[in-house]
C-alpha cells in the first residue's frame, strides 16, 4: 500500500513563473485576510452568545405571547362559538329547507311527475298511431312518385350530358391540345433554355464575387484577428487565469491559516480572561463569600426568620381570637334584637313499637285493611 499522497499533475506542470506569482500573492492575501477572519470569528461568537441568551428566550416569549393572544382566543372562538352556531344553522337548514324540500319532492313533485309521464306516454302512443297509419302510407306514395320523376329526369339529363360532352370535346379540348402541342410547348422549351443559361451566368458571377470577398475578408480581418488571439489575447488570458486561480487558492489557504490563528488567539484570550477574572472571582466566592454567607445565615437570617415566624403565629392567633369574639358579639346582638330562633322539630323516622307496627302476617296496608 502506498502511504504517500500522489502528487497533483497540475502542480507538476507548473513553472518558475507560477511559483514566483504564488508566494507574494499568498503572503499579501494572508496579511489582508487575518484581520478579517479574526473580526469574523468575533462576530460569530457574539452572534452565538446573542442567539443563546437573547434571541431564543425572546423567541420563546413571543411564541407564548402569540399563542396566548391569537391561537387560544381563536381556538376558543371556534370551539365555543362557531361550532355551536354552525350546528344550530345546520339544524335550522335541515328543518327549514331539507325536510320541506323532501316532503315537497315526495308528496307533490313525484305524483305530478307520474301524471306527466302517463300523459306523455298517451301522447306518444297517439303520435305513433298517426305515424304508422297516416304518415307512412303518404310517405310511400310520395316516394313512388319521386322515383318515377327521378327516372324521367335522369333520362333527360343523360341525353343532355352526352350532347354537351361531344360539343366540348370537339370545340374546346381538341383545339387546346393542338395549341399546347405545336405552339406552347416549343416556346416553353426555348424560354427554359434561355433561363438556364442566364442562371449559369449569374452563378459564375456570384461565385467570383464571393471568392473575392472571402479572400479579402480573410486577409484583412480573419488573419489579423487570429494573430491577435493567438499571440496576444490567449497569453494574457492564460496569465489572468493563472493569477485568478492563485488568488483563489491563496484566499482559501489564507482563510484556513487565519482561522487557526484566530482560534489560537481566542484560546489565549479565553485563558487570560479565565485566569485574570473568572478564577479570582471563583476563589473569592468559594473562600470569602461562601463562609461569610453561611455565617450571616446562621447568625442573622435564621434568628430573624424564627422571630418573623413567631410574630406571624402570634398575629394569626390574635386575629383568630378577635374574629371569634366579633362573631359571638354579633350573635348576641342579633339574639337581643330578634330573639332566639325557633329550632326545627325533627321528625321521628323510626319504626313504631306499639301494636300498630307493620307485620308480614296481617293486612295493615291502606289497600288491604278492613
Amino acid at each position: 500500500m502506498d502511504l504517500q499522497k500522489p502528487p497533483d499533475p497540475r502542480h507538476q506542470s507548473e513553472g518558475c513563473l507560477v511559483v514566483a506569482v504564488r508566494l507574494p500573492v499568498r503572503i499579501l492575501v494572508l496579511v489582508l485576510v487575518v484581520p478579517v477572519r479574526m473580526v469574523w470569528d468575533a462576530l460569530v461568537v457574539i452572534g452565538r452568545l446573542l442567539r443563546d441568551t437573547v434571541l431564543k428566550p425572546l423567541g420563546r416569549a413571543l411564541l407564548w405571547t402569540g399563542r396566548a393572544l391569537f391561537v387560544r382566543p381563536f381556538v376558543a372562538l371556534w370551539r365555543y362559538l362557531l361550532v355551536p352556531v354552525g350546528r344550530a344553522l345546520a339544524w335550522l337548514g335541515r328543518v327549514l329547507v331539507v325536510v320541506p324540500a323532501v316532503w315537497c319532492y315526495r308528496y307533490v313533485l313525484t305524483p305530478v311527475g307520474h301524471a306527466l309521464a302517463r300523459l306523455a306516454r298517451g301522447i306518444g302512443a297517439g303520435l305513433a298511431w298517426v305515424y304508422a297509419r297516416v304518415l307512412v302510407p303518404v310517405g310511400r306514395a310520395l316516394a313512388w312518385l319521386l322515383k318515377g320523376a327521378g327516372a324521367v329526369l335522369a333520362a333527360l339529363g343523360l341525353g343532355v350530358y352526352t350532347v354537351l360532352a361531344w360539343l366540348v370535346r370537339y370545340l374546346v379540348v381538341v383545339p387546346a391540345r393542338w395549341l399546347y402541342t405545336w405552339v406552347l410547348a416549343p416556346v416553353g422549351r426555348a424560354v427554359a433554355w434561355c433561363a438556364r443559361g442566364l442562371a449559369r451566368l449569374l452563378g459564375l458571377l456570384v461565385t467570383g464575387i464571393g471568392l473575392a470577398l472571402y479572400w479579402t475578408a480573410r486577409v484583412l480581418l480573419v488573419l489579423p484577428a487570429l494573430a491577435l488571439w493567438r499571440w496576444v489575447l490567449a497569453p494574457v488570458g492564460r496569465f489572468l487565469a493563472l493569477l485568478a486561480r492563485e488568488v483563489r487558492d491563496a484566499l482559501g489557504h489564507a482563510w484556513r491559516i487565519a482561522g487557526r490563528i484566530s482560534r489560537a488567539v481566542g484560546r489565549v484570550l479565553a485563558t487570560l480572561f479565565r485566569w485574570v477574572f473568572v478564577e479570582p472571582v471563583r476563589w473569592a466566592y468559594r473562600t470569602v463569600l461562601t463562609p461569610v454567607g453561611h455565617a450571616v445565615r446562621a447568625a442573622v437570617l435564621r434568628p430573624v426568620a424564627a422571630g418573623v415566624r413567631a410574630v406571624g403565629r402570634v398575629t394569626r392567633e390574635v386575629v383568630t381570637t378577635a374574629r371569634d369574639t366579633l362573631r359571638q358579639a354579633r350573635a348576641e346582638f342579633r339574639r337581643m334584637l330578634f330573639g332566639t330562633p325557633r329550632q326545627p322539630v325533627e321528625a321521628d323516622r323510626r319504626e313504631p313499637v306499639a301494636r300498630d307496627t307493620r307485620t308480614l302476617g296481617r293486612s295493615t296496608t291502606a289497600l288491604t285493611k278492613d
